[in-house]
C-alpha cells in the first residue's frame, strides 16, 4: 500500500530530537508507528529475513565512541579548531577538522622495528579507566529499544599503522617480518577481546563498528598472501568472540577492497561501511548481498525535497532489496532531514510489502 508521509512543521505530528554522531548536531523527527520493534527489525534486516523497514542509523541505533576507546576526552568533534592528543597506547595525534578525523602527528612513532614490538607495545591495563562509569552515563541515554551501537576504534591493521607512525613503515614491516608482525596483531586481538568483555559489563552491545582501513581508493594497501599470513586470523577470532556474545559487526573499511571482500564474509563481518566513490557497492551487493549487508547513508548534492526523496528511493532500490541494508539520512536542513527520513522509512516499506507479495504470488 501507499504511505502518507508526515509533513515537515505539522503540529499534529509527535516528534523527537535525535543526537548525530561526529558532531554533526541534531535532527527533529517524526514519532512513527512501526508494525514490529525496532529491534526485531534490525535482525530482519541483519538476517535478510523480511524486514518491513529499512533501519536509519539515527532513529533506530544509539551509538557513540566512549571516550576511553579513542583516549580523546575532551575533543570535541564538532569543534573547528586542530586538537592535539594521545591515544591510550601513547601514540599522538592530531584532530583536523578539514578532514573530519585524526591524523598521526608528523615524526610520531613508538616502534621502528616489530621485531621489538614486545619490548616496546605497552598494552593498557583496563583497570585504569572508568569502563562501568562512562558506560552507565551511555546508558543513560538509551530509549531501551533502540540498537546498541559502539565504536571501539582502531582495528587490527590501523594500530599496527599507528605504532609505526604511518603505512609505509608499517607495510615495509609487514613484509620484511610477516611472523613478528603476525604475532603482534594476535596479541592486539586478544587485548581487543577483553576491552569489549569489559564493556559488556555496562553496555549490553547490539551491534559494533570495527575500524580496519585495508587500502586507498585504487587498490588496498596489501595483497591477498599478508592478508592469508597475517590479517585475516586475528580479525576473523575477534569476530568469533563479538558472535559468541550476540554482537553484529559492522566492519568499516576504507579504500578499493573488492579483493578482501571474501575475507571479510569468511571472518565474519555482518555489515561493510565502505566508500561509495571507491568501491561499485550495487556490483558486491549483487554478487554477496546474500551473505553480507552494507551501510549505504544517503549521499545526495540535491538541495531541493523532490531530488533528494528520488535519491532516497535509488538508495532503497539499489541497495536494499532482500534486506541486507541499514541507512542513515543526516542531512543538514531540518526539513530536507525530515523528508529523507520519512521516505527511507515509508518507501522501504512499501518496496519491501510488494516483495513479500510478489514471493506469496510464485
Amino acid at each position: 500500500m501507499k504511505y502518507p508521509r508526515p509533513q515537515y512543521g505539522d503540529p499534529n505530528v509527535p516528534t523527537l530530537t535525535h543526537t548525530a554522531l561526529f558532531g554533526m548536531g541534531t535532527r527533529t523527527l517524526p514519532v512513527l508507528e512501526k508494525p514490529i520493534s525496532i529491534r526485531e527489525n534490525f535482525r530482519r534486516a541483519w538476517m535478510r529475513q523480511d524486514p518491513v523497514w529499512v533501519p536509519n542509523s539515527m532513529t533506530d541505533t544509539y551509538g557513540s565512541i566512549l571516550p576511553m576507546l579513542n583516549g580523546m576526552p575532551e575533543a570535541d568533534f564538532g569543534s573547528k579548531e586542530r586538537q592535539d592528543w594521545t591515544d591510550w597506547f601513547g601514540v599522538e595525534w592530531t584532530y583536523v577538522p578539514e578532514a573530519g578525523g585524526s591524523m598521526a602527528k608528523v615524526g610520531s612513532h613508538l616502534l621502528e622495528d616489530v621485531l621489538d614490538w614486545e619490548k616496546v607495545v605497552k598494552f593498557p591495563r583496563l583497570s585504569d579507566y572508568d569502563f562501568a562509569g562512562e558506560g552507565g552515563k551511555f546508558m543513560k541515554g538509551w530509549d531501551g529499544e533502540q540498537i546498541i551501537q559502539c565504536d571501539i576504534g582502531l582495528g587490527c591493521t590501523e594500530r599496527l599503522v599507528s605504532l609505526f607512525g604511518g603505512y609505509s613503515e608499517a607495510m615495509v614491516n609487514m613484509a620484511m617480518e610477516p611472523e613478528a608482525t603476525r604475532d603482534l596483531l594476535e596479541a592486539f586481538a586478544d587485548w581487543e577481546i577483553t576491552v569489549v568483555d569489559e564493556l559488556l559489563k555496562t553496555v549490553p552491545l547490539d551491534l559494533i563498528t570495527y575500524h580496519d582501513d585495508w587500502g586507498t581508493e585504487r587498490d588496498t594497501f596489501f595483497g591477498e598472501s599478508m592478508m592469508e599470513s597475517m590479517v585475516f586470523e586475528p580479525t576473523r577470532r575477534l569476530f568469533d568472540h563479538l558472535h559468541a556474545k550476540d554482537i553484529v559487526i559492522q566492519h568499516h573499511c576504507c579504500g578499493h577492497i573488492e579483493r578482501f571482500l571474501p575475507y571479510q564474509i569468511r571472518a565474519g563481518a555482518d555489515f561493510l561501511q565502505i566508500q561509495a566513490r571507491a568501491n561499485d557497492i550495487a556490483a558486491y551487493k549483487e554478487k554477496w548481498g546474500d551473505r553480507i549487508g552494507f551501510e549505504v547513508p544517503l549521499e545526495t548534492a540535491a538541495r531541493d525535497r523532490e531530488g533528494v526523496l528520488q535519491a532516497v528511493r535509488a538508495l532503497v532500490d539499489t541497495y536494499g532489496t532482500g534486506g541486507g541494508l541499514f541507512s542513515g539520512v543526516a542531512l543538514a536542513d531540518p526539513a530536507l532531514a525530515w523528508d529523507a527520513a520519512m521516505e527511507l522509512f515509508y518507501y522501504s516499506r512499501e518496496k519491501y510489502e510488494k516483495e513479500k507479495a510478489a514471493r506469496s504470488a510464485v
